[in-house]
């Protein structure tokens, strides 16, 4: 009887036919945009590869699965080490790779970093080799670079075909710039970013990209705390990816306030947080939540209803987004800058002039508010507003007469003979200058209604003051607000515009929105 033997052990099979296989299967993920699992096999392909004994004939393979390797982890945002692909990729291949330029050029202009991604595709173009289509996309990538370059150094946007055209398809394109500021301890509360010389009405402060955001329609019966929990946990995890992945956005996160001992924390130096700043170096720290939860309640932003309007969407659209360093911005009931939204971009520009030295201050909230309203709104917020406009009022809406009128609007008085009685009151006081544009800014929607209404502004005469003084009283005390320049535009048009009264209408524009537009983008704005 035969013996039974065991049959043979199966051969491996030989190391290039293992290659070939990797190779198509990574290629093949690649092209269906499965990019974990096309990094997980392209690991494979790369160890087999750096074998001692394969490296010196397999060393463009390994350069090209390096570059594909690069590209997917890229595309998952994992920008670190998707540049140490792209740069062992170049250590290999001594001579200009193209795609191995091309996507470190791609990284580095994701992250801003608009000079050193220049230089890379600069540098792809001179590749004897280049792949076949990418003449043309290298090119169109040194442009880009280009374009972007002279935003981030110059602060010279301009969106008005984007505003002109009615906002079509995706925002424009934006650098990251920061201009003449430094963040220093502030008087108003903890850390602060003041100006370094003398800054112009509309001029751009800094622009700045989303760390993360997150954006939704809220109907009125969705918009309750349930609605926005949801959007608010979705932005979070956002955050917690980006900080995961990245050690450079950690550690500017960590460099924000958490609310707590304020004056304890390190003054940054702004440089860092721009965007050419070196990448720094890889850390395993985990990210801390409890920290980060504190750090997101109090630096977090919501997309405020102006930019919604810009951007073309309706009442409902909401968004909260964090950016770092708006973050180092105060509040005051009497703010110098605004915002603006554009994409993931959040454009800063003065609202007034600005002198050396003085602090930047948004408004948190309606600083178009009585006092006490405001007082109730910074309770909200978790801080006390000590600016000279709440100084000032603290003492004189404290006069019986002052809350009389208060009560008075509440209960549906005339405006007109209110606001005559508040003008009266501020002669017999002895409110001046500035003073008098805080009081008519705390009292503005009666001023709007009286100023709305010919039949009010008839009966009242003089004894109310006329449009356009009340307009450049409360400009010059608190800044611009789209309801102070309405009542501007709807006087001009019920008199009939006049040159002189468009130029003033657009002197205003440039507050609201800054210099990014133009003459005639900004007539359609502020229409």
């Amino acid at each position: 009887m035969r013996e039974e033997t065991d049959p043979p052990p199966q051969q491996p099979p030989p190391v290039e036919e293992l290659m070939q296989e990797l190779r198509s299967k990574a290629t093949e993920l690649l092209l269906r945009e499965e990019w974990e699992e096309s990094v997980h096999v392209y690991t494979q392909l790369i160890n087999l590869c750096q074998h001692p004994d394969h490296l010196p004939k397999l060393r463009k393979s390994l350069c090209l699965a390096l570059s594909n390797r690069a590209e997917a982890r890229f595309r998952l945002r994992d920008f670190a080490e998707a540049l140490k692909d792209c740069e062992e990729a170049s250590r290999i291949n001594e001579t200009a790779h193209s795609k191995s330029l091309l996507c470190k050029g791609k990284i580095l202009l994701a992250l801003n970093r608009y000079s050193i991604a220049l230089d890379c595709f600069k540098a792809a173009l001179l590749d004897p080799h280049p792949n076949g289509g990418n003449l043309e996309t290298l090119n169109a990538y040194v442009d880009r670079c280009k374009k972007l370059e002279s935003q981030s150094k110059t602060g010279s946007f301009d969106l008005s075909d984007w505003v002109i055209n009615g906002f079509p398809g995706k925002p424009p394109e934006l650098a990251e710039y920061i201009g003449a500021l430094q963040i220093k301890r502030s008087e108003l509360s903890g850390r602060g970013l003041f100006a370094t010389k003398n800054i112009d009405a509309g001029t751009l402060l800094f622009v700045t990209k989303a760390i993360a955001i997150e954006r939704g329609i809220l109907s009125s019966k969705d918009s309750d705390d349930n609605a926005q929990m949801v959007m608010w946990k979705d932005f979070v995890q956002k955050v917690v990816e980006s900080a995961t992945i990245s050690p450079r956005i950690r550690h500017l996160i960590s460099a924000l306030s958490t609310g707590e001992e304020e004056e304890e924390l390190e003054v940054p130096e702004i440089d860092i947080f721009r965007p050419e700043t070196e990448e720094i170096g890889q850390s395993n720290e985990k990210v801390d939540m409890v920290r980060l939860m504190s750090t997101l309640d109090v630096n977090s932003l919501v997309e405020d209803s102006v930019s919604a309007k810009v951007l073309g969407k309706n009442s409902d659209y909401y968004g909260v987004g964090l950016w770092l360093l708006a973050s180092f911005i105060n509040h005051s009931c009497i703010p110098n800058a605004r915002r603006l939204h554009v994409g993931d971009y959040l454009l800063v520009h003065a609202s007034r002039d600005v002198k050396a030295g003085e602090e930047i201050t948004f408004a948190y909230f309606d600083v178009l508010s009585p006092l006490d309203k405001r007082e109730e709104m910074s309770r909200t917020w978790g801080f006390h507003c000590g600016c000279k406009r709440c100084k000032f009022e603290q003492l004189v809406c404290s006069r019986q007469e002052m809350e009389e009128i208060e009560m008075g609007l509440r209960r549906g008085t005339d405006v007109g003979g209110a606001i005559s009685r508040l003008e009266e009151g501020m002669r017999r006081w002895m409110v001046r200058g500035k003073e008098k544009g805080y009081v008519r800014a705390s009292f503005w929607d009666a001023y709007c209604e009286a100023y709305a209404s010919d039949k009010s502004a008839r009966r009242w005469g003089s004894r109310i003051p006329a449009a356009d003084v009340a307009v450049d009283s409360v400009v010059e005390a608190t800044g611009i607000d789209e309801r102070v320049s309405k009542v501007l535009i709807q006087g001009s048009k019920r008199s009939g515009t006049s040159v002189m009264d468009m130029d003033k209408v657009l002197k205003l524009g440039r507050g609201l929105y800054g210099k990014v537009v133009k003459k005639h983008a900004m007539k359609r704005l502020l229409s």
